[in-house]
């Protein structure tokens, strides 16, 4: 049975007053059945692993290095995550693969070093309004589980995320249908290339404009084993919307 997962990805937003969110969170949430997993920016990364020290809520980066140490100014490393108190990471966002020309190769080098530390990689996919539009959907979204996903990946250490990006911070979100076909369409792809006992047991997160009042209903979709959330994870209590309602799912 696959655990399911709310995580928030606060992007670059954030100060030290920010971790009270994070421990109001905690708080509220002391036995949750499910996972709930937050990723700060960097600065805030040790400091929120304090936070949520001897909690059910865990923490992650939002991006990482595919080497382990050198010549990188800027960059972090998977290992500096686990020292800061990390156990995931989300990569290959949409923003990083427009903002930074992140390719899937770029993507996989990363996941393999995560992977290699220890960490959860978060590898997301999801296509664009005009690829949506030109019924390219799938097939971009298979291209980008082939470039982006190591070979070494279990259910352990793997996480996909469906995040279009049309729906990321607009308002705008897919039909449930839609959302189905995309998760059902990921499903069967990580079955036929790592078998049916990892392919089963990776999970599947949903995200693009996840909100309280739509929640319940895209949880109810077919293989959405949680979600990734953006703006509505910065405030505890409106992550906490979206937890409760991934916990009556």
């Amino acid at each position: 049975m696959r655990r399911k997962l709310a995580a928030g990805n606060w992007k670059m937003n954030g100060t030290t007053a920010a971790l009270s969110e994070l421990e109001a969170l905690a708080r509220a949430y002391p036995t949750p059945s499910i996972d709930v997993l937050i990723c700060p920016p960097a600065t805030l990364l040790h400091r929120a692993a304090e936070v949520v020290r001897d909690t059910e809520v865990t923490v992650g980066g939002q991006n990482c290095h595919a080497a382990t140490a050198g010549a990188h100014t800027g960059d972090i490393s998977a290992d500096m995550l686990v020292d800061a108190g990390a156990s995931a990471v989300i990569l290959g966002h949409s923003e990083r693969r427009e903002d930074h020309g992140e390719q899937n190769e770029d993507v996989r080098a990363k996941a393999r070093a995560a992977m290699d530390a220890g960490l959860k990689a978060i590898i997301c996919v999801g296509e664009s309004l005009e690829q949506r539009e030109a019924a390219n959907t799938l097939d971009i979204i298979g291209g980008q589980m082939s470039g982006s996903i190591p070979d070494q990946s279990t259910g352990e250490n793997l996480i996909v995320a469906y995040e279009p990006i049309w729906a990321i911070g607009t308002g705008k979100v897919p039909t449930l249908n839609e959302i189905g076909e995309v998760h059902d369409f990921i499903r069967n792809r990580l079955e036929r290339r790592f078998g049916e006992g990892v392919g089963r047991s990776v999970r599947l997160l949903y995200g693009g404009s996840v909100k309280p009042s739509n929640a319940e209903d895209i949880f109810g979709v077919s293989n959405v084993d949680g979600a990734l959330v953006g703006g509505a994870s910065l405030k505890a209590q409106d992550f906490s919307g979206i937890i409760d309602a991934l916990l009556k799912a």
